[in-house]
């Protein structure tokens, strides 16, 4: 399932609702990323429990939405660089150590596996000929990269 987006939906459109709730008419407020999306939201209800005209035309909405979208997307981006990045500083000190893992990830791009414990995923840089995901192997941490986060591994046969 891919990211979620921030949508213009007019009155009387058809749509197809949240895919979970199974439900038409749905908005979320909880999450601190999602602040700006529900100060929008609470102006739109407050215009229309109050009977007043919409505060935003449509097309600015289609753009708020937009770049809400944008923005969040971003966000997510750091989030995961800077998750990544803890990762490798966690197991800087632990090279030529081995592991515990299983292959989370198989393309042209490489072999990801995730350590069993710290749960932590690196590339599986040596020895990723015949993985497949899901596969439990044994390997060793053979270097990281905080800036980049990167942790690279290679198979222990």
């Amino acid at each position: 399932m891919g990211a979620g987006e921030y949508i213009v939906e007019l009155p009387g459109a058809s749509s197809a609702g949240h895919f979970g709730l199974a439900v038409k008419d749905y908005t979320h407020s909880t999450a601190p990323n999602r602040r700006y999306p529900d100060l929008i939201t609470q102006r739109l209800l407050k215009a229309a429990l109050a009977g007043h005209s919409r505060p935003y035309e449509t097309d600015e909405l289609a753009a708020l939405a937009q770049h809400c979208t944008e923005t969040e997307d971003a966000a997510k981006k750091v989030e995961r660089q800077v998750e990544k990045s803890a990762a490798a500083m966690l197991l800087e000190s632990w090279i030529g150590q081995r592991f515990e893992a299983i292959v989370t990830g198989a393309s042209d791009k490489g072999t990801w596996v995730r350590l069993l414990h710290p749960p932590v995923e690196g590339k599986l840089v040596n020895g990723f000929e015949g993985m497949d995901v899901g596969q439990k192997l044994r390997v060793q941490l053979i270097g990281t990269d905080v800036e980049r986060g990167f942790v690279d591994f290679e198979r222990v046969r």
